[in-house]
């Protein structure tokens, strides 16, 4: 019999497996629960709710992308290359769990509890402060950007890796995120 911590994440895992599918629009429980051949019931003992579910892609989510990000903070000496970095960990993350993608627009989120999108917005607005640390941190070594390009050039960055992630998703995940973004983050941080 599994443990309970490997069924929650076997519960996850389908979960994120069955968002891959371009055409599944809404994933109820008892979908999920036939894809797991377990009941309903079985699902709530390990979860309270669907809701609770995506939780716990949000936060495998957070863990991952923030643990990288931080990861780049500490080992990138450049401000604008801890930026590029990073656009390209959001990027190849996207590519790697497309899954994951539809969470991180809210695709997945819309017919869910309102919690769900506001925690993916808080996520949006750490990565694009973390964004705009890595900006000021390139303005203190002399960087091509000025202290008043800050805030519109992280949100610009930031944006245009929404703007990927949406693209991936709605073309059901046949054009490639990561495509030209290494000219495209140069041109953005001004570099062409």
């Amino acid at each position: 019999m599994p443990r309970v911590a490997d069924r929650k994440l076997q519960i996850l895992q389908q979960l994120a497996q069955m968002l891959e599918d371009p055409n599944c629009k809404k994933i109820t429980t008892a979908l999920l629960a036939a894809r797991l051949e377990v009941s309903e019931a079985a699902l709530y003992r390990h979860f309270a709710s669907k809701a609770q579910m995506y939780e716990g892609l949000i936060e495998f989510i957070e863990q991952t992308i923030f643990g990288l990000v931080n990861k780049i903070s500490e080992s990138e000496e450049g401000g604008l290359k801890q930026v590029s970095s990073m656009v390209n960990v959001l990027l190849s993350f996207a590519k790697k769990n497309p899954g994951m993608t539809r969470v991180l627009i809210g695709d997945a989120l819309v017919h869910e509890n309102d919690r769900l999108q506001d925690r993916i917005n808080r996520l949006h607005d750490r990565l694009e402060s973390s964004i705009k640390q890595s900006l000021r941190f390139a303005i203190n070594q002399g960087g091509m950007i000025s202290a008043l390009e800050i805030e519109p050039k992280g949100n610009q960055i930031m944006a245009y890796v929404i703007g990927r992630w949406h693209q991936f998703a709605k073309s059901r995940y046949t054009k490639d995120p990561t495509t030209h973004s290494d000219v495209q983050i140069r041109m953005l941080l001004g570099e062409v």
